[in-house]
């Protein structure tokens, strides 16, 4: 028996290339990385999300140059409170090289199927205004949802949510699972209502977040007096120490319950993370998730109407070990599946 099954494993593998893939959803896949029997470099060329095609050109195309999906940088952290420098994080989130092209928990191939590409970072007519960098985030997404383009946005500190639903929330509002160590719901303080502390209280207030269909997970850290706002409107929220008592298939199930099946946003700050994982962000919180814990959360949305989604708060140049991008890439490329298989569905 032993000799068959090696005679068998020789005669089927023995001169087979690295391209020579025999399981059919395996086999398309490997299709899209393989030119004969050599595979892009991930090292090479201008470094894109995932290795998306780089289309800077979009937004001046009609119908956005056909795409279904675009991934937009939003290099701003004019927002921050503690450690500025997530101005940085699209860079290197899109430096990250082991990242798709398939989800291996879901099967979900992304590019297989849409017109996705990385359009670039966002075009600011200010380094210095925290108000006209957000006037020209909405805009900038504004005309992506007027394409009918989803959207993947990676910052950039977390005041850019704000901007970002304000755009895709205006016709209707959403929904949103929010994971993040911050419930981000704060009000205006020294001067601003901008600040990366209070995104979501003002995009209630715009009437473009739907708080009963809100959930925030992972929640923590000493300024639980800051976040009254969450449960005063109707948002649900889990802290840290809950996910453990709750176990996580519990809180796939009560994220489900919150969104329902109407349109939702999913927003992900890298600070969720316990900073064993993710060092390099500007507000790290002791007793955070673990990435593994993050990406079955993200994972057990699968069939919801993600509509678009964003990560935020990566800043490299507190993490010597580029984990934090990773987590951070690793978290966009789910959210990526989920918007693309919701987009798949509606087609």
């Amino acid at each position: 028996m032993i000799q068959d099954k090696l005679a068998r494993l020789r005669a089927k593998y023995g001169e087979a290339q690295g391209a020579d893939i025999f399981d059919p959803a395996f086999a398309r896949v490997a299709a899209g990385q393989f030119s004969g029997a050599k595979r892009k470099w991930p090292f090479a060329d201008v470094a894109t999300f995932c290795g998306a095609p780089y289309r800077p050109d979009a937004p001046a195309q009609p119908g956005y140059g056909g795409l279904d999906i675009a991934i937009c940088g939003v290099p701003m952290d004019l927002g921050v409170t503690n450690r500025a420098g997530a101005r940085l994080g699209p860079r290197a989130v899109r430096s990250i090289e082991r990242i798709g092209p398939m989800d291996h928990v879901t099967g979900v191939a992304p590019f297989l199927d849409l017109a996705i590409a990385d359009i670039g970072d966002v075009p600011f007519r200010s380094r210095y205004s925290l108000e006209q960098c957000h006037e020209d985030i909405e805009a900038h997404f504004a005309a992506m949802k007027a394409a009918g383009v989803a959207t993947l946005a990676v910052g950039g500190d977390h005041s850019i949510s704000l901007p970002i639903l304000k755009a895709i929330g205006k016709d209707r509002p959403v929904g949103m699972v929010h994971i993040d160590a911050h419930a981000d719901t704060s009000g205006p303080y020294e001067g601003t209502k901008f600040h990366h502390g209070g995104p979501f209280r003002q995009a209630v207030l715009e009437g473009v977040l739907d708080p009963d269909r809100t959930i925030q997970i992972g929640i923590r850290g000493g300024a639980e007096y800051l976040w009254e706002f969450s449960t005063d409107s109707g948002m649900t929220m889990i802290h840290a120490d809950e996910v453990d008592r709750m176990g996580i298939d519990a809180v796939i199930a009560r994220a489900r319950a919150v969104i329902g099946d109407g349109p939702t946003y999913i927003s992900f700050d890298v600070d969720s993370l316990d900073p064993a994982f993710a060092p390099g962000t500007g507000t790290p919180e002791v007793g955070g998730l673990m990435p593994r814990e993050a990406l079955a959360i993200l994972r057990g949305l699968r069939g919801a109407d993600i509509v678009g989604g964003d990560v935020v708060e990566v800043a490299p140049q507190y993490d010597g070990t580029s984990n934090t991008a990773h987590c951070g890439a690793q978290m966009l490329f789910t959210i990526l599946c989920l918007v693309a298989e919701a987009r798949l569905r509606k087609r």
